[in-house]
């Protein structure tokens, strides 16, 4: 696992700047802190921070080239059929040097160019300098598990796994960019390819970017297809997800350093665990609670440790988790609401203590339905039937029912479900994964920034995602849809940022990508029918995990910030968003966000998410636009004074490889 940057001048030609480059490697040392390099050759320059993982050697030293050192690749991920594949270009004369996966994608781009994709199985972001065609290939894995970020200026190309990066440059001005900030009001998370920062792009999960001849092109290359449906019973089925799985698990086994899982005590994670087990050898699980007994999973995730006999880590979240909110905003790069970052954060830093590499079980909800809201869709669907001017009436009943501001209550649920009844299907959709209603958000923003931003397009996300899936179920679309937002956007975000922050490596079976396609195949009434889901996962297990964590009620990975925001974390969420900055900024209506807060505090109203997305743009807003304060030791006293930028960023570092096939 690494970090990668890089710049390519296309346009104009001049030499790559080696202190701005070395300066983009630092601000991501934490991605990759076992070696540092850098490639640089006239217009174009590649930089590397490497996590060793597989062959630990130097020979897995990047940027690495081709035999003839015309060829240049900067890579962050792993490759699990890198053996398999190895073989297969050894035998079409292919000679290799190392041990690494870098190499062989290397030589798989030599030998299938831009298809080498179709042929790598895991978890990928890498960008090739192609030296004789004067082209950039960059590229990103099919699910999005690795970040890839890239601005186009009058010079040329500039990328990175983190956004970050292109601070080291005096020449980027970081301003907001308004629209992408709505959407994350609206969603909790800034969706590809927009980012906050204007002019930056994210790459999609799927697709690579080719810069050759002056033109830039981006392409898909994979989705997912649920419209051909396997001919199978149920018990093959089961029979198969195991298998499957657990071939998925052993390749993820594959490494020179130690490694362990992170055990929730939820069906995904547990099954991850007891599957590990089977292949060999004591597990390292690691597992994260909280003090208030109703956000607390710890004893499913004893049961599953005890079972399988695992040597077992805890870590309790107390409400000083505050504490690291400097360095939480400085990790994400964005504003990002998904208050389970703070526990992620922790387990990660809890799991680098004992191992490098950390399996999970990210992925299973979407592979089998595991979401409420996908029995919802399908209940919804069928009131549909009833005339649109009975839907209509309910509808508008909804709106005496007080839900607050918590999503997650039953009644918010209740009056969010019926207030969809007169809606579209991706209208109701876009309102249930919403943070903040039309309503609320037209009565918060003001009109300045409203006519900034524009119209907020969540609909359109969501719809987007909708129209391109082939599936014929309801269920299957919406998962579709999840896939292709919810997923790499929030969940995978959230997984890279949390475990990368402490140079860790995450690994997903589930969403190995050809277990995907298995699960996608599946008729839907397998993973849903009624109110039960992930129905075939759960029957697939059932004897190898506890009835008790297979039956156990689904918490997904709350965090307690009502109770927090109303106690320990009042005195900080006040001070930020009732003082002169953020007032000044004009994003938002003083009086509306002051009642917010009140009536949360006073336990009139359940405002913790609302107020929880406020308090991270503006910390996001502080940290990466105003450029007051930075968590990160390196960039301290990183200030901006008179357009240029000071402090350590602004002293060259070392030099550790610089190579140019030119000389």
């Amino acid at each position: 696992m690494c970090g990668i940057v890089g710049r390519v001048n296309f346009r104009s030609q001049r030499p790559v700047d080696r202190g701005i480059l070395d300066r983009m490697n630092r601000l991501i040392a934490h991605r990759g802190p076992d070696d540092e390099g850098v490639y640089l050759s006239g217009h174009v320059g590649l930089g590397n921070r490497r996590l060793a993982v597989v062959d630990l050697t130097p020979a897995g030293h990047q940027p690495m080239s081709s035999d003839a050192g015309q060829t240049w690749i900067t890579y962050n991920g792993e490759i699990y059929n890198f053996p398999e594949l190895r073989r297969q270009l050894e035998a079409r004369g292919h000679r290799f040097h190392s041990h690494t996966d870098t190499e062989v994608i290397l030589a798989a781009y030599r030998e299938f160019d831009v298809e080498c994709l179709q042929h790598l199985r895991g978890m990928f972001a890498f960008a090739i300098w192609d030296g004789p065609k004067e082209r950039l290939f960059l590229a990103r894995d099919r699910v999005g598990k690795k970040p890839l970020h890239y601005l186009l200026d009058a010079d040329g190309i500039a990328f990175a796994s983190e956004p970050k990066a292109f601070l080291a440059d005096p020449a980027f001005v970081p301003r907001p960019d308004l629209a992408a900030i709505s959407l994350y009001l609206t969603l909790q998370y800034v969706p590809s390819p927009a980012s906050a920062f204007a002019g930056v792009a994210k790459l999609p999960p799927a697709h690579y970017l080719l810069v050759e001849n002056g033109n830039v092109r981006e392409h898909r290359y994979w989705r997912l297809r649920y419209k051909d449906k396997l001919a199978i019973s149920e018990d093959e089925a089961c029979d198969a997800i195991l298998s499957r799985l657990r071939e998925a698990v052993r390749m993820r086994l594959i490494s020179d350093v130690p490694l362990g899982a992170f055990l929730s005590g939820g069906i995904d994670s547990s099954t991850v665990v007891a599957l590990m087990s089977q292949l060999g050898g004591r597990v390292k699980t690691f597992s994260i609670g909280f003090e208030q007994k109703e956000y607390d999973e710890l004893r499913y995730a004893r049961l599953v440790a005890e079972r399988f006999g695992t040597e077992h880590h805890e870590f309790v979240v107390r409400p000083s988790a505050a504490d690291i909110f400097p360095e939480l905003v400085w990790h994400y790069n964005e504003p990002y609401a998904d208050s389970s970052a703070i526990p992620s954060y922790y387990l990660a830093k809890l799991t680098r203590e004992h191992v490098t590499v950390a399996l999970n079980g990210d992925g299973g909800d979407e592979d089998f339905a595991g979401y409420d809201r996908y029995a919802a869709s399908v209940f919804a669907a069928q009131i549909d039937r009833i005339p649109r001017s009975l839907r209509v009436a309910a509808a508008r009943a909804a709106n005496v029912l007080s839900g607050g501001g918590n999503p997650k209550s039953m009644r918010a649920r209740g009056r969010r479900f019926l207030s969809g009844l007169a809606e579209t299907r991706v209208e109701r959709y876009a309102r249930w994964v919403s943070h903040f209603s039309a309503p609320l958000k037209d009565e918060l923003c003001t009109p300045e920034f409203t006519r900034e931003a524009g119209d907020d397009n969540a609909s359109s996300v969501i719809g987007d995602a909708y129209a391109a899936s082939d599936a014929n179920d309801l269920v299957d679309a919406t998962l579709d849809v999840d896939v292709n937002t919810y997923l790499p956007e929030d969940l995978l975000v959230k997984m890279d940022i949390a475990t990368m922050a402490n140079s860790l490596e995450a690994r997903s079976p589930f969403l190995d990508h050809e277990f995907m396609e298995f699960c996608a195949a599946l008729p839907a009434g397998f993973k849903l029918r009624g109110t039960v889901k992930k129905r075939i996962l759960k029957r697939a297990v059932r004897g190898l995990l506890p009835d008790e964590v297979i039956d156990r009620p689904k918490m997904g990975f709350g965090v307690p910030i009502d109770h927090w925001l109303r106690q320990e974390l009042r005195p900080l969420a006040e001070e930020v968003l009732l003082d002169t900055t953020a007032r000044q900024r004009g994003y938002f209506h003083h009086d509306v966000v002051a009642r917010l807060l009140d009536e949360h505090v006073r336990g009139v109203g359940a405002w913790q998410y609302q107020i929880w997305n406020l308090l991270m743009l503006e910390l996001w807003h502080r940290m990466f636009i105003d450029q007051r304060t930075y968590a990160d030791p390196v960039v301290h006293a990183f200030v901006l004074t008179s357009g240029e930028r000071t402090g350590p960023l602004a002293q060259p570092t070392s030099h550790p490889t610089t190579a140019d096939p030119q000389t």
